[in-house]
């Protein structure tokens, strides 16, 4: 079952969603209460998550595309990078590895990074925009 989720700035300012909306919440083993706590628990994770070169949070910056929790608590989450060639590229998925795999009730957790869409700055919220002065 694949969960969605987005900060309010992203619901409101960015063009894509930081996480793809194609939740039905209905056809999962877990109880709804239970995917919008970890839900709700993932997104805060991810928050905690910062590309060492940006004073933004790879959430805000819009750099996660979408988080699928699975009815055995698997989460599998694709993401990207703002470049090919961003230094952090080796450490940067395993950041989010951890901090995913660090709420309560997730199992396994797999990062993918992927490259399509490619990343551009309109999928950043307006709270990345403020944190990196771009108005």
């Amino acid at each position: 079952m694949r969960v969605d989720e987005m900060s309010e700035a992203q619901a409101t300012a960015a063009e894509a969603p930081a996480v793809e909306q194609t939740a039905d919440r209905q056809g999962s083993a877990l109880p709804a209460e239970e995917i919008e706590r970890l839900t709700t628990d993932i997104v805060a994770a991810l928050k905690t998550v910062y590309d060492p070169e940006i004073p933004a949070d790879i959430y805000e910056l819009g750099l996660i595309y979408k988080v699928d929790i699975a009815d055995d608590r698997k989460v599998a989450v694709d993401m990207t990078l703002t470049t090919p060639n961003c230094p952090s590229a080796a450490e940067l998925p395993a950041m989010v590895e951890n901090a995913v795999a660090s709420v309560p009730g997730v199992g396994e957790v797999k990062v993918s990074v992927i490259w399509d869409p490619p990343w551009d700055p309109s999928r950043m919220s307006d709270e990345a925009r403020v944190a990196l002065n771009m108005w």
